[in-house]
């Protein structure tokens, strides 16, 4: 009788320690819900609230006008945009740089994907999400709760993005 109460105890328990896995898993840490809080200017005026994104897979991506890997990124990241866009994949693209700038920089190359002004915060952003030298370009994707995924520090490939999307589609 005391062995299977034992038994019993022991499988309440265990019961009970993967619900609380289990809610814990499906929680957002601080870092995904400071971003999800956050509003940054648009370089052609207006705000984006990120949390209008909650819901769809999303590239962030960090980025400067004065960081040439993040320049040869950009058409790519705007191409996966277009052709992913249609599926509910978002991209957005987080300028850690000055307003005149990024304005100046996408009068000569723009995307259809929506860009934010983070300025110098953005690294501390970044940081948040694995980014620990505050180098860029700087990507991380998100799920559809909102939650990071993956990150990568440097030039992302098409076949990175690719395997993203089957990951997370």
């Amino acid at each position: 009788m005391i062995a299977t109460s034992g038994v019993a105890l022991a499988a309440a328990a265990g019961g009970a320690g993967w619900a609380w896995w289990r809610g814990q898993s499906g929680r957002l840490n601080e870092a995904e819900l400071a971003l999800w809080a956050q509003r940054f200017d648009q370089p052609a005026g207006g705000e984006l609230a990120m949390a209008t994104l909650l819901g769809q897979p999303l590239v962030l991506n960090f980025w400067a006008t004065w960081c040439a890997p993040c320049v040869k990124e950009m058409p790519m990241l705007d191409a996966f945009y277009r052709q992913n866009q249609a599926k509910g994949w978002r991209v957005v693209g987080l300028a850690v740089d000055g307003p005149t700038p990024v304005r100046e920089f996408l009068a000569k190359l723009p995307v259809g994907f929506p860009i934010g002004l983070a300025g110098f915060n953005g690294v501390d952003l970044a940081r948040s999400f694995g980014n620990g030298s505050g180098g860029l370009p700087f990507s991380v994707v998100f799920d559809r709760r909102g939650a990071a995924a993956f990150h990568k520090l440097g030039i992302v490939t098409e076949q990175e993005l690719s395997h993203w999307v089957a990951k997370l589609s």
